[in-house]
């Protein structure tokens, strides 16, 4: 109870009464008195309120969260954590983040502004200009949003809108986030890495910081585990429970097709229904959760060519993917729908949230199942497991259609499904973590609570990586490299990758590669009947030394196209099979890192790709991050044994290698940047390297420590061979007595 009582008197300045003259009941109460001559003015940037604001809140108070206004607002004042759960038709997403400007605007924002996460940067887009709206203020001022590659803000904004992983990377720089006066964590069900890492530290940042509040917005009710990590006392909690939307018919499957049936089993099951409810001619837009992009893909060709063939008085059939975490998929929200057109959502989890202001879905077709990428440290690569969603999950989905649509769960309504979704933190590759972690200590923040612990095989194998790296020192402690390397936005392999591409003067053309391979990827994949054309066009880009190097062609010829003034760049990306919106993103990345790059002072290169010694000192700079990721063809025949886990992979048809048919003429020894291990069991992003350029660049101690093979022996020959042969060099020199500096073979500095 002590830190309650710290909490009630820290906010001095803070009262019923200095909340009650910025609530938006008093704007509405004032509008309602008939005199013209006065004009209620907008407390947050000094203008009279529009007729549009009293529109607005009109419907703002028919939300299910407006009845939880004043227990909200009585809460915030008397605890430094609040936990608000329902669902994202409640509007808990857009109102309570405008509640808690009000709450700072009444201490006169004495503590600092507000501050709201999400998980997807379109939905952190979609929510500033619905609440910029609601608030009758301008985007990018008094409110803004704050995403990778974009920020819209100003020294005016108050509340602001960014993606969980942006306001832990702002940690770096503002480590207690002293700008803020309330931090709003919203989709804390989804406990992805950045958000349980935000709040494990906010636990030791509150009790430095006793004025600020902490909200919590959840779409399932708050479990004991939550409500027990907020405070050492569950009880001193608040905990608000917003009534949820009535929901409407629900109609389970009678087999269990996700499992027993497999893919054909929900799949063609959700394609039937939808095509069986657009033939009803009932009106509503339809969404259906699939479980891999794949399947969203497949579904949207089917749909397509279905809808095609329709009479044309049922009206169109218009499927749309929407992609989780993909820029410029989301539907546009809000606007009316035109008459005989019905919308197909395809999309998966986690986007159950996605859909908040689509108010004409009248149908939601749900598999039941999720696919979730498990990280396997002792291989270090991901395996993708299919499982079921959560209940709060499934639930979610069915408000989505509201109270008088219809829900089709395909999967028997006896179906055990998990109380709550699994934390990210314990299936995933932790090694940023780590670094974001270590670059903490060195803030004083050496202590994050984590609701759950990392496994601790993950988290050695992240500081083992780290230390391979060199970004820790002997002491365990950060090292020089490793401060540099937490202020790029990048992987660790990669930072340190673009750090020693400084060292070898190729930083214009490794910083192309990391630009295109942190964003998604610029290959389109055509339907089947089109995919030779594509392949073909691609083939075009291919570069012989590999795919890291057929990027930085890809890249070239985007910016040519962009320049020649006959030409329509969106139109050449379509005709080449690549995707405009990747290329415009890996611009803006390539822009970002070279200004941080620029910002710490670090060197940069002239263009020079095309020459020999550049194309040497670009794959030394990617075997200075990546020399973990190596593998030899042992048989001939495309059969590729990873060095570090004894695994045996193919290249991925995609590449420029995996294209070959037969498989001759592959080179022998690979770095790859990525590799699936039970999804296709194939490497991806493909570069030839030499055995020499390995040993020369790969940390001694890296190499002893990996198992026993005929691929080891092949190095450690060759090792042994340089070692003589400078030995040899030495001695002669000895002899004739003529020291010079020694040009024998040396392993890389970047360490």
């Amino acid at each position: 109870m002590a830190q309650d009582n710290t909490a009630n008197t820290s906010g001095n300045d803070i009262s019923d009464e200095g909340l009650s003259c910025n609530s938006d009941e008093d704007a509405v109460n004032q509008a309602d008195v008939e005199n013209d001559d006065v004009l209620e003015l907008n407390q947050f940037d000094g203008l009279p309120y529009s007729s549009r604001f009293y529109t607005l809140l009109k419907e703002r108070k028919k939300l299910p969260v407006w009845k939880a206004k004043s227990e909200f607002m009585k809460a915030l004042l008397n605890s430094q954590f609040v936990i608000v759960s329902g669902s994202a038709k409640t509007g808990r997403s857009s109102q309570i983040p405008q509640w808690c400007a009000e709450f700072c605007l009444s201490v006169r924002y004495q503590h600092g502004m507000v501050v709201c996460t999400q998980i997807h940067g379109q939905q952190s887009v979609d929510l500033a200009l619905e609440v910029a709206d609601e608030m009758d203020v301008n985007i990018g001022h008094e409110v803004g949003y704050s995403i990778p590659l974009e920020t819209c803000c100003s020294d005016d904004t108050v509340l602001r809108y960014c993606t969980d992983d942006m306001l832990m990377r702002e940690m770096m720089s503002d480590p207690l986030l002293e700008r803020y006066g309330v931090i709003v964590l919203d989709q804390a069900h989804q406990r992805t890495v950045a958000t349980d890492v935000i709040l494990g530290l906010l636990k030791e940042i509150t009790l430095q910081r006793p004025e600020l509040r902490v909200v919590l917005l959840t779409a399932t009710q708050a479990g004991p585990t939550l409500l027990a990590h907020c405070s050492r006392s569950p009880s001193a909690v608040p905990l608000i429970q917003l009534e949820s939307p009535s929901v409407g018919e629900v109609v389970y499957s009678s087999s269990d097709g996700g499992r027993s049936g497999g893919h054909k089993g929900y799949f063609c099951s959700a394609l039937r229904l939808v095509l069986e409810i657009h033939h009803s001619q009932e009106e509503g837009d339809l969404v259906v959760f699939l479980v891999t992009a794949e399947e969203i893909n497949l579904a949207y060709e089917i749909l397509c060519k279905e809808g095609s063939s329709l009479p044309s008085a049922l009206g169109e059939l218009l499927p749309i993917p929407v992609h989780p975490g993909q820029p410029g998929s989301l539907p546009i929200l809000g606007g009316e729908v035109e008459v005989k057109i019905r919308r197909v959502f395809l999309t998966c989890s986690p986007n159950e949230d996605f859909f908040w202001a689509v108010c004409s879905i009248n149908f939601v077709i749900d598999a039941g199942l999720q696919e979730r990428y498990v990280y396997n440290p002792r291989i270090r690569a991901n395996s993708v497991v299919t499982q079921p969603i959560s209940k709060g999950q499934a639930e979610s989905r069915k408000q989505l259609a509201g109270a008088s649509g219809k829900c089709f769960c395909l999967y028997p309504e006896d179906r055990q499904l998990p109380l709550e979704s699994r934390p990210y933190i314990l299936e995933s590759d932790i090694i940023s973590t780590a670094l974001f972690l270590k670059r903490m200590e060195t803030a004083g923040l050496g202590n994050c609570d984590f609701i759950n612990k990392p496994d601790p095989e993950s988290l050695m194998q992240a500081l083992e990586d780290l230390d391979y790296l060199a970004a820790l020192d002997d002491d365990g402690n950060l090292s020089e490299m490793g401060i540099i390397m937490s202020e790029l936005p990048l992987e660790p392999q990669m930072a340190k990758t673009l750090l020693a591409s400084c060292e070898f003067d190729c930083v214009n053309e490794v910083v192309t590669i990391a630009a295109m391979l942190t964003v998604p990827s610029c290959f389109v994949v055509p339907s089947a009947e089109l995919r030779p054309e594509a392949v073909q066009c691609h083939t075009k880009f291919q570069h012989p030394e590999g795919d890291h190097f057929t990027l930085i062609n890809i890249y070239k010829a985007f910016k040519q196209s962009q320049q020649d003034p006959y030409c329509t760049v969106l139109k050449w990306c379509q005709d080449y099979y690549l995707s405009h919106t990747s290329l415009l993103m890996a611009d803006a990345r390539r822009t970002e890192l070279t200004n941080i790059l620029q910002r710490i002072e670090l060197p940069l290169s002239m263009p020079a790709f095309g020459s020999r010694s550049n194309t040497l000192n670009i794959k030394r700079a990617l075997l200075a991050g990546f020399f973990m990721q190596v593998a030899r063809d042992v048989d001939g025949s495309g059969n590729y044994f990873i060095l570090n886990h004894k695994h045996v992979a193919q290249i991925h048809p995609l590449s420029g290698y995996g294209s070959e048919t037969p498989k001759l003429g592959l080179p022998e020894w690979v770095l790859f940047h990525e590799y699936s291990f039970s999804e296709d069991n194939c490497l991806r992003t493909v570069s030839h390297i030499s055995p020499d350029e390995f040993i020369q660049m790969a940390p001694q101690y890296f190499f002893y420590n990996l198992p026993s093979s005929e691929s080891k022996d092949i190095l450690q020959s060759i090792l042994d061979s340089k070692t003589s042969h400078c030995q040899e060099r030495r001695e002669a020199l000895t002899l004739e007595e003529e020291p010079q500096e020694d040009q024998a073979y040396d392993r890389c500095v970047i360490q």
